[in-house]
């Protein structure tokens, strides 16, 4: 063994979990068996994989309250939020299901007479999926069940922070009927896992997390002498937009709730909101009003709404984006005191409405990951976009109007991967999840995300005369 793997609880600081770290030689050996069982799970039949893929879900929900309670002390989210994560598991992963069949099936060519052609799409073999800790099952589900269904092995490392959820996904697929060394879940250090990716049997490597963390997937990938494919995950700094049109109390509640559920923890979350000058004193006396309605406080009360951040150093960062933003101009428009649970040197922090914020800010910049966003003035739709351009990332963006003709429209010049019109922070399985620029590469979701889990084999096939 080399190492443990901690889980320190945001609720209290204690220890909440501890697993020891399998070294290389083991991760290579079970690379090694998921590589042989995938032989056997690819020829197992389309509708049986599907059968035991959907037992496997059906089992994730009967323990839901268990799960909450899970996650609220691994990595700080309310329990009254934690069935949410059940049933966003659930629609992405049936609908990858559902969709199976038809994704999966062989592509017939038209008719061309003395031959028969078609396109099949085989699995690729082996799948890691390195997955996060911000919504642990929501999260690894959009590659490890297509995968599956596709007639892969994964091998699952969950962050550390809550690796108890690899676990129970073991768990439920084993009792659903998944053959042994098809999935299995590794607790590794990161230099074992950086290892472990030039195993040649290991041919495609999603992962999400940090841009450093990608960069460092990317490089392992390379340096491996293999062309293993990679889907990446990265940062976010998503912005919103409300037009001078936009039902502003509509907008104020969903951008509210796109900004700090979950804390702030989340990829897609809203830190950036550029509104029209017209209504923009209006739409920020209803932001702030609907941020001062949250509960923060111990995630296991039912009555919380806003849990701690997932440890200490995260709030501490976050701290230092508002407080340098002050001193640069910016104005806090939340007391922290009417937020008692809020205490400097803990991971629980009140939530943060920034105006008077300039791009020249760290805040409006860089990935905060927590329960702050910026609000800007704009004066026309050209300089929203401008703004809502000016980033290094791109993975989601809205624009709140009541005019399609114009969300479509300036929709189109917005560099992301998703567009939303009135409506943030939420992933539609039957639209592909991607991003741009430092959000990453690749795709998960929708039809398209088996391309990165599938190998094209071409058949072209001559007959004998007569046939």
């Amino acid at each position: 063994m080399s190492g443990m793997a901690q889980i320190i609880s945001p609720v209290d600081g204690a220890v909440f979990a501890e697993r020891s770290y399998v070294d290389l030689e083991q991760a290579q050996q079970s690379v090694v068996k998921a590589s042989e069982a995938q032989k056997a799970w690819q020829q197992t039949p389309l509708e049986k994989r599907i059968e035991i893929l959907d037992a496997a879900v059906t089992m994730l929900a009967e323990d839901t309250q268990d799960l909450a309670v899970e996650l609220a002390r691994q990595m700080g989210r309310p329990v009254s939020q934690g069935a949410g994560e059940v049933r966003g598991f659930t629609e992405r992963a049936r609908y990858m299901l559902e969709i199976a069949p038809r994704v999966l099936a062989p592509i017939d060519m038209p008719e061309k007479e003395g031959f028969k052609r078609y396109i099949r799409r085989d699995p690729v073999g082996v799948v890691m999926v390195i997955a996060p800790w911000n919504f642990p099952y929501m999260t690894a589900v959009n590659s490890v069940w297509p995968a599956l269904a596709a007639g892969n092995a994964v091998v699952l490392k969950h962050a550390q922070q809550t690796l108890l959820c690899g676990e129970r996904l073991q768990k439920i697929l084993e009792k659903a009927g998944l053959p042994d060394g098809v999935f299995q879940v590794l607790h590794m250090s990161h230099q074992t896992t950086s290892e472990l990716l030039k195993c040649p049997e290991i041919r495609f490597v999603n992962f999400t997390g940090s841009v450093r963390g990608g960069q460092s997937i990317q490089q392992a990938v390379a340096d491996s002498g293999h062309f293993a494919g990679t889907g990446l995950e990265l940062g976010g700094k998503d912005p919103a937009y409300v037009r001078a049109d936009a039902d502003i109390a509509d907008a104020a509640v969903n951008l509210a709730d796109g900004a700090f559920f979950n804390t702030g923890q989340s990829c897609c979350s809203i830190e950036r909101i550029y509104v029209h000058e017209s209504v923009y004193d209006k739409f920020v006396d209803a932001l702030v009003a609907e941020a001062k309605k949250l509960m923060l406080g111990n995630p296991l009360e039912p009555t919380t709404s806003l849990g701690p951040l997932v440890k200490t150093e995260a709030a501490d960062f976050v701290r230092g984006q508002i407080e340098e933003a002050v001193k640069e101009g910016a104005k806090a428009l939340i007391n922290p005191a009417d937020f008692p649970a809020d205490e400097v040197g803990t991971p629980y922090m009140a939530p943060q409405v920034l105006v008077n914020v300039s791009h020249d800010m760290r805040v409006m910049r860089e990935e905060s990951f927590g329960p702050v966003v910026g609000v800007m003035p704009v004066s026309s739709d050209e300089e929203a976009v401008r703004l809502m351009n000016d980033s290094e990332f791109g993975l989601s963006a809205s624009i709140w109007t009541r005019d399609l003709e114009a969300a479509e429209r300036l929709g189109e010049q917005v560099n992301t991967g998703t567009l939303f019109m009135n409506r943030c922070d939420y992933l539609d399985p039957s639209l592909v999840w991607t991003g741009v620029k430092n959000t990453g590469r690749g795709a998960s979701l929708s039809e398209l995300g088996y391309d990165a889990l599938t190998q094209s084999k071409s058949f072209h096939l001559r007959l004998p005369s007569g046939v």
